[in-house]
């Protein structure tokens, strides 16, 4: 066995830099129709009167476009409603008369009943 010292360089692990990500041309197309959602629908509302009109593009979905509304409403914490229109959606705050009526009723109506 042989003992010698040594640079203390030698201790710290050889990290190789990350490489840089970019994102696909979908990805991008996403991101800016996110940041487009946000600032001229989202940002807006700000009372039950304020409504808008989201046209659809030709091969847009209406679901779709509906789920990234509603994520982008998410992630400002608003509650919206979205209501699809023939060719566009559209898009408001919550109110209860704005409340889809689906699913089970809630308890207190059942017991009443």
């Amino acid at each position: 066995m042989k003992i010698r010292k040594t640079d203390p360089a030698a201790m710290t692990p050889a990290v190789a830099p990350k490489p840089v990500r970019t994102l696909s041309p979908a990805a991008q197309a996403r991101l800016e129709q996110y940041e487009t959602l946000r600032k001229s629908v989202i940002d807006r509302l700000q009372t039950p009167d304020d409504v808008f009109k989201v046209a659809l593009d030709d091969g847009e979905k209406p679901a779709t476009i509906r789920q990234r509304l509603l994520k982008v409403a998410r992630d400002a914490g608003k509650e919206i409603a979205v209501q699809l229109r023939g060719d566009h959606l559209l898009v408001g705050l919550m109110t209860p008369e704005r409340r889809p009526r689906r699913g089970r009723r809630p308890k207190s109506e059942t017991a009443a009943s």
